[in-house]
């Protein structure tokens, strides 16, 4: 089956750009030009992934990722014409899964689209499996994490996680002790290609601390090359 995409962008000719360029590689993409109109079409088509542009009329592309947070776990790319590092981090504290900086290229924007869409692809193949045994538990000093369940919890109190904190923290707990770079956690949890300037790992790191307190220091840093739970 071809994937749904949902392309919310109010400058028309470049949503049409980017639906033709997506329907050529055989998505089948939904067009939404305002922020009410992207969640009312969401609700109703349930799509595989979101192009979601900031700047919107009615509901601006923060808004609307926060409200879709609320309930869903959809994929967005954010498009964003802001450059500066404070606003794509807020972006990503509110729920993006990754974003682009216009002007981008369609190659790019495809390649990073087809990332997320496999990414996609494998966690639902991974529950699938998980399904299919019986409950899979990963536990550290007091944090039970279930696979099947898709939940954490810390001395018995659950844990609110995003979907990359809860892969990350799978990562970690599946492998105590062992280093990972920031290369190999951005290939293995976020799934895209990145050129290296980017802080995302360093951004949800910090937030998964927070979360995790008093477990906090026990993801370490390990100077210079990457991240560890340590064991």
């Amino acid at each position: 089956m071809m994937a749904r995409i949902l392309v919310v962008e109010d400058t028309l000719d470049l949503a049409q750009l980017i639906a033709r360029e997506l329907r050529a590689s055989n998505f089948e993409v939904t067009l939404a030009d305002n922020g009410r109109q992207a969640l009312e079409l969401h609700a109703a088509q349930r799509p595989d992934l979101i192009i979601l542009d900031w700047n919107l009329p009615e509901l601006d592309g923060l808004e609307v990722l926060r409200r879709l947070r609320q309930y869903a776990s959809t994929p967005v790319l954010m498009l964003t014409g802001r450059v500066d590092e404070i606003d794509r981090v807020v972006g990503l504290e509110v729920g993006a899964d990754d974003y682009l900086v216009k002007p981008f290229s369609m190659r790019e924007l495809l390649a990073r689209t087809r990332a997320m869409l496999r990414r996609v692809e494998l966690i639902r193949q991974q529950l699938t499996l998980d399904h299919s045994k019986p409950s899979e538990l990963l536990t550290y000093q007091g944090m039970c994490l279930d696979l099947a369940t898709h939940t954490v919890t810390l001395n018995g109190l659950a844990l609110d996680l995003s979907r990359i904190e809860f892969d990350l923290l799978h990562l970690f707990l599946a492998q105590p002790g062992r280093v990972f770079s920031r290369d190999a956690l951005l290939d293995q949890v976020w799934g895209n290609a990145y050129d290296g300037q980017d802080r995302s790992v360093d951004y949800v790191i910090h937030r998964l601390r927070q979360k995790i307190t008093p477990l906090s220091d026990c993801i370490e840093t390990v100077r210079g090359v990457g991240y560890r739970l340590r064991s």
